[in-house]
């Protein structure tokens, strides 16, 4: 079932200084994370298989293509590391790109951290404020999301409005 998240990704060069702030806060340090995240061409929103030592799961989702907190909807399907569903969606779909990167993974309550460094791109963090239920409401979301743009200063000129993927299709396709 689709889950609604208000997430912002922006450019960091201090993770050390975010990471300070998060353990203040008692945030809950998931570890770090070795993800290779497959994307697939896909006619509408996203699709991609995420393959890594903490987290494993086949996500489908739409959002808003705009720098800040942006909406989205989200649909998870948790697979095992030894899944064989990536050579069925090699054998079905064309893959995109691939997007390899570090995660350091941090929760406080509901809101989801990630200090990435994605190879080729750099540093970034991004900030997913969750509503897995429906019981939390945009709103909320969103004044989370804007909390912790605030409480991590981070200059609004960092702010990405795409995806990962986006940002190496231009980096090896700048046209």
């Amino acid at each position: 079932m689709p889950h609604l998240n208000i997430e912002i990704k922006a450019e960091c060069s201090d993770h050390e200084r975010i990471r300070n702030i998060l353990v203040s806060r008692n945030a809950d340090f998931k570890g770090v994370d070795h993800q290779i995240d497959t994307y697939f061409k896909v006619q509408h929103g996203r699709l991609k298989l995420r393959e890594g030592n903490i987290e494993n799961a086949l996500i489908y989702y739409k959002r808003e293509e705009k720098k800040g907190p942006k909406e989205a909807k989200v649909t998870l399907f948790p697979v095992t590391s030894d899944s064989p569903l990536k050579e069925v969606l090699k054998k079905s779909l064309d893959v995109l790109i691939i997007v390899d990167k570090l995660r350091g993974i941090y929760f406080i309550d509901n809101v989801k951290f990630h200090l990435d460094e994605v190879l080729i791109l750099g540093k970034f963090i991004e900030i997913e404020a969750i509503d897995l239920d429906g019981n939390i409401g945009k709103e909320k979301l969103l004044e989370q999301c804007n909390d912790y743009l605030d409480l991590f200063k981070i200059p609004k000129d960092n702010l990405i409005s795409g995806s990962y993927s986006d940002l190496l299709l231009k980096r090896i396709s700048p046209d």
